[in-house]
């Protein structure tokens, strides 16, 4: 049980893939601006990284090291990933249009969202196992969350704000998000000595 609480602190704050290892950042900056659709976008993302590395480890273990084709891994992937967002993609329009039409052309993006691809290839790497992996990567789904929904609540404050004019717009949501992730650097040695 420690050690799987430990991967999934890890995941969510000292390893944050938005803010400690700036994956994402294209969804983190683009949905962010409201609440609902931050949360919206971020079950997305838990979803696919979860249902992703379910389906790409026994990919990756069974067929290609089995078969020394590691070089494969990331074409795979990135093929797997596609297909499960379109699968997301189709229950949202689905079952939930008005989030479907808040996320717009950020859902599809979930594609090309580099934190999905780098948690699954993370988990290779790690070498963590199957239930292992499940776990970093809901970990890793539900930082992304608490990193969009923290942000959310920064650029709302920031709408109220008297802001000079050469620091508005994206300038003033870039230095607001560098001090978030700074933030985050203080759990790196929280965490390490809860689990010491």
């Amino acid at each position: 049980m420690k050690s799987a609480l430990f991967i999934l602190l890890t995941a969510i704050l000292t390893e944050n893939f938005v803010l400690c290892k700036f994956l994402g950042i294209c969804p983190f900056l683009g949905v962010s601006k409201k609440l609902n659709t931050a949360v919206g976008m971020s079950g997305a993302v838990i979803f696919v990284m979860a249902l992703a590395t379910a389906v790409t480890y026994p990919i990756n273990k069974y067929l290609l090291v089995a078969n020394d084709l590691e070089y494969l891994q990331t074409i795979v992937f990135i093929l797997v990933i596609a297909a499960l967002v379109q699968l997301v993609e189709l229950i949202l329009k689905k079952f939930m249009p008005p989030l479907y039409n808040a996320l717009g052309i950020y859902l599809p993006l979930i594609t090309t969202n580099c934190a999905v691809l780098g948690v699954v290839l993370l988990n290779i790497t790690k070498e963590y196992g199957f239930v292992d992996s499940i776990l970093n990567s809901v970990g890793a789904g539900l930082g992304f969350m608490l990193a969009m929904v923290i942000f959310s609540g920064v650029r709302s404050r920031l709408e109220g704000c008297d802001i000079p004019k050469f620091l508005q717009g994206l300038p003033i949501v870039l230095i607001s998000a560098s001090i978030v992730s700074l933030s985050f650097m203080g759990f790196t040695g929280l965490v390490e000595n809860i689990f010491a």
